[in-house]
């Protein structure tokens, strides 16, 4: 029986073990001088300048400039040590003989928000090539958790001004989000596929590509069905956890986040403060004061009410006659 598009694993390419690069005489002294920092063994190989011997991984540097790496940590050594330390040169080459997958084209979806107690929920997708993967890359595109606010916004507009690239958000206003998530027998995680998918669809009119990655937000296909009401059933959608090691699904990671700064922007301005990321204990103080300031209705404007924290604030401000939240489920402990 054929897969499924949402049961469909991106094959990984295995990791190479072995890896030869030629350096000249400074990178060599570099190169001799970080082995030596770990502290690993030196060995005699004829015809080498040295040859050190860690824990996982062989480095043996030839009178001819010639650099071998071998070993199960080819891969760590080769992009923290040579690429980092030594030629300090983008992973370009490397990465396509390891991941020739990022640079064919296709779409990256990743979403920003979901966790978050003030600001929308915001699904963006990205539709690339090799040629802008290695711009990206040389540029430093990478997971949007790992790039404070002012580069992701500049990342943004490179990403969005790279020749031959789609890109298309989705989101929805606090209070069209707040009358959605409102609804009875209504999902955060069903709203979110809505929006990949409406996003995707759009992207994919502007520019056809034949598959996809998804950062992994359900274990469930939830986008994939929404593209098969939408008659993409063409289109192949995979999806994981740590997806974002794709440099496309890394620049939807960025997209997303890069809209949601600018809406966190705006709204920090109504409030009059630099509103909190997250949902803990620094969200919910600034939540108790935005009632105090503004009364508790004002609370939807900024925050997503279906949140434990939104009833627990406009709870305790005895508040509940003027913005009528309901009781949320007890919290499940779970059993080890």
């Amino acid at each position: 029986m054929p897969k499924r598009s949402y049961d469909a694993e991106e094959e990984k390419p295995k990791a190479i073990s072995s890896y030869t690069i030629k350096l000249d005489d400074v990178q060599m002294e570099k190169l001799r001088a970080a082995c030596a920092a770990k502290h690993w063994k030196t060995v005699e190989v004829p015809y080498a300048r040295f040859t050190f011997k860690g824990p996982k991984v062989n480095v043996t540097a030839y009178t001819s400039g010639k650099v071998v790496v071998a070993g199960k940590e080819t891969e760590d050594f080769v992009q923290n040590v040579i690429e980092a330390e030594v030629t300090g040169a983008p992973k370009l080459g490397y990465d396509e003989v390891l991941h020739p997958d990022w640079f064919e084209p296709h779409a990256g979806l990743d979403e920003s928000g979901k966790g978050d107690l003030f600001g929308p929920v915001v699904a963006a997708t990205v539709i690339a090539d090799g040629d802008a993967v290695r711009s990206w890359l040389a540029a430093g595109v990478r997971d949007s958790k790992t790039i404070v606010d002012a580069l992701i916004i500049k990342l943004d507009g490179l990403i969005r001004d790279t020749p031959g690239v789609v890109v298309e958000t989705c989101f929805l206003g606090m209070a069209e989000y707040n009358r959605t998530m409102g609804r009875p027998y209504a999902s955060l995680n069903r709203l979110l596929a809505v929006q990949h998918a409406t996003a995707l669809e759009n992207a994919l009119k502007k520019k056809w590509v034949p598959r996809g990655l998804l950062d992994q937000f359900s274990k469930e296909p939830l986008v994939q069905r929404e593209l098969k009401k939408r008659k993409l059933e063409r289109f192949t959608l995979a999806m994981r956890t740590k997806a974002e090691e794709d440099p496309v699904v890394a620049a939807a990671s960025i997209v997303a986040r890069a809209e949601f700064v600018r809406c966190m922007h705006a709204l920090s301005r109504e409030f009059g403060d630099k509103l909190q990321k997250g949902a803990g204990a620094a969200a919910k103080a600034q939540a108790s004061v935005l009632i105090e300031k503004f009364g508790a209705r004002a609370l939807g404007h900024f925050a997503k009410l279906h949140f434990r924290t939104c009833y627990e604030v406009v709870s305790a401000a005895g508040k509940l006659d003027e913005l009528p939240l309901p009781v949320p489920k007890e919290k499940k402990e779970w059993k080890r």
